[in-house]
């Protein structure tokens, strides 16, 4: 099977816990090269829980050692897979809550298309359901870290007097978050107009503005 296009692919990958791991220092040839090991054993339609250390070892042509020296186990390593087959995460304009709050909704608009276009993301994503330890450690890594930088936002978006602070401030993220998420993951065939960050993020700062 001939590989597809990745979103995401290419782009710079972090550790999956956020901070360099001890060791040796990492190579990122060699590093490439098993993420890419493990991309090509999923095109081939090998099932996520039957990827073992071992195969993903022969398939990227290095020794089981060298894996384990860079990740803890199959999970961390399946989600730094992960994070290479995503759109790269935002960086935040810095500039207003509303300029902030609509790059991290269209973070998520544009993982939602690339679920829908991307076969091998969407089966990835599937199989995450059905494998608890990849999905703990994917939200524990990625999906806590992400509503914590929203989180930090809104915060700031209080502190400032750009939003209510009378209100809960996880109310507030599910407020601001919740209607990408129904497009995205709820109504699966719902549009993600290119807009629709923007309108999304005018339409609840509307109630969550200080009385002038």
């Amino acid at each position: 099977m001939a590989p597809q296009e990745r979103p995401g692919q290419g782009r710079g990958r972090q550790p999956a816990g956020g901070a360099a791991r001890r060791g040796r220092p990492r190579s990122e040839a060699v590093e490439l090269a098993i993420v890419e090991g493990v991309v090509q054993l999923l095109e081939d339609g090998v099932p996520l829980a039957e990827l073992s250390i071992e195969g993903i070892a022969r398939a990227a042509g290095v020794g089981k050692a060298t894996i384990y020296r860079r990740w803890k186990g199959k999970e961390e390593l399946f989600v730094d897979v992960l994070r290479t087959m995503e759109p790269a995460d935002p960086e935040l304009p810095g500039v207003s809550v509303r300029d902030d709050l609509i790059a991290l909704l269209e973070a998520l608009r544009l993982r939602g298309v690339a679920k829908r276009s991307s076969v091998l993301l969407h089966n990835v994503f599937a199989q995450m359901k059905i494998y608890p330890k990849l999905w703990d450690e994917y939200h524990s890594t990625v999906i806590e870290a992400r509503r914590r930088q929203a989180l930090e936002v809104l915060r700031r978006g209080i502190a400032e007097g750009e939003l209510r602070g009378d209100l809960d401030i996880e109310l507030l993220n599910d407020l601001v978050v919740g209607p990408m998420l129904v497009r995205t993951v709820i109504r699966p065939a719902a549009t993600l107009e290119d807009d629709l960050a923007a309108r999304i993020v005018d339409a609840a700062l509307e109630g969550l503005r200080p009385p002038r």
